[in-house]
């Protein structure tokens, strides 16, 4: 059996500043750090956001694994795994020179790459980033390079969608869910794959249906009905599930997908109203991108006036619900009385670092946007009689450093399907209008 070639990664900044233990996954292989990282990390150091944070935990692992050798030959990241390097800075090779000038960080992590590749022509020597442009710039002068793929879904196209169609159900057993106990046992029906946990089924005879869920602790199919909730009313069979499992007070992790128009946040917005009395508070958050708030300096105005435009479909959304009812309806007042009271609060998501989630519905819109340590970082905030709801769209990315494989909502639903307080729906069927629908579907 042929001997595996000896690998040397070559990290850019930013998948540091996406997983600080990212040295930890290389395996057997050795890992570099251009001294030009560090000097790139240095300025993220303080602040209270994610790469913030990243940035301080990296720093202080490698200053446990300190010593002269870290600069000079490696020190041996742990037991099985390669050794850690800090390339110090080298003359731009005539290589690089020739298209990349010298007075950018990414071409001097460039440079540290070529220069090791042409060390070590027995080891391949890859630059792992985030940065696709980086990455075509290494390819363009012969190196290998690639994405940080450690947290990546396997396949996006076959992502658990929550929900299935099941055809040619014997009648009996659909008339046998619209009579008490309203469940039935799966073991004697004619399913195809095994039912997970929480899953929802749209069970079919021509033209005989029902809904219904499968809770996998008693193992028995139940019905799920058509509920209303604070005036709206679901239109379809994914939203009907939609809000079963944002309204089960058992379900403590929703997570709920689909393209704009498909009526995630408005869902998720009027389960948390008509389940409101059950909470001390609802906390609708969303993540501003970047989520450092980098680029908000450059606006004009105070804080609220800058964060204004990010939180207004938020607002926009909780309008759809209060205009239902008349001014003089207990339903609209009651809305204006939450978000005076602070019973109802709208944020961005940085604002809730450091704060108690224990008894809050809390929802956290254009999940999409946030990497996977930040959707775990969120989570295990939660406190007693808290529960979580986040929604987005896995093909709708606006950070410079996700897609469809790596963003924390697409992570959080593979990781946790089939658990028992957690349930998914993706919704297919857009419904905020035709036109809507139309330019979703082919533009």
């Amino acid at each position: 059996m042929a001997k595996r070639k000896k690998k040397i990664f070559v990290l850019d900044t930013n998948v540091i500043l996406h997983d600080s233990s990212c040295i930890y996954r290389f395996q057997e292989h050795d890992v570099v750090i251009p001294i030009t990282v560090l000097e790139e990390l240095d300025q993220f150091k303080k602040g209270s956001a994610t790469v913030n944070f990243h940035a301080r935990e990296f720093v202080r692992a490698l200053d446990e694994l300190s010593g002269d050798k870290l600069f000079d030959g490696g020190l041996r990241i742990g037991p099985g795994q390669g050794k850690i390097i800090v390339k110090l800075e080298q003359d731009i090779h005539p290589d690089i020179a020739r298209n990349y000038p010298g007075n950018k960080a990414d071409h001097h992590i460039l440079n540290s790459a070529y220069h090791l590749a042409r060390q070590y022509p027995d080891c391949q020597v890859i630059l792992v980033s985030k940065d696709v442009n980086l990455r075509m710039k290494a390819k363009s002068i012969g190196l290998l390079a690639q994405d940080y793929t450690t947290d990546h879904v396997k396949d996006i196209n076959a992502l658990y969608t929550g929900h299935r169609i099941e055809e040619n159900i014997p009648e009996p057993y659909i008339q046998q869910l619209y009579s008490e106990p309203y469940e039935l046992d799966p073991s004697s029906l004619p399913i195809n794959l095994p039912l997970v946990n929480n899953e929802y089924l749209i069970m079919r005879n021509g033209r005989k249906s029902a809904l219904a869920t499968y809770d996998a602790a008693v193992q028995k199919i139940r019905r799920v009905d058509k509920v209303t909730a604070y005036g709206i009313v679901p239109r379809n069979a994914e939203q009907t599930f939609a809000l079963d499992a944002l309204m089960n007070p058992a379900l403590q992790l929703v997570t709920i997908s689909g393209k704009a128009g498909t009526g995630k946040t408005l869902l998720a917005l009027a389960a948390a109203l008509e389940r409101r009395k059950y909470y001390r508070q609802i906390y609708i958050a969303r993540p501003i991108v970047p989520l450092s708030n980098k680029d908000l300096g450059y606006l004009p105005g105070d804080i609220e006036s800058k964060l204004d435009p990010y939180m207004q479909p938020l607002y926009d959304n909780l309008g759809v619900i209060q205009n239902q009812f008349s001014e003089t309806n207990s339903h609209h007042r009651r809305i204006k009385e939450f978000l005076e009271a602070e019973k109802l609060v709208i944020s961005p998501l940085t604002y809730i670092r450091g704060r108690s989630l224990v008894h809050i519905y809390f929802i956290v819109d254009e999940a999409q946007n946030l990497t996977p340590h930040e959707v775990k970082t969120i989570i295990t905030r939660a406190g007693e009689g808290t529960k979580m709801v986040f929604t987005g769209d896995i093909f709708q990315i606006d950070h410079p450093y996700l897609n469809s494989y790596s963003n924390g909502l697409s992570y959080l639903i593979e990781k946790m399907r089939g658990q028992r307080l957690y349930a998914h729906v993706n919704l297919e069927k857009g419904e905020r209008s035709e036109l809507a629908e139309l330019a979703s579907n082919l533009l």
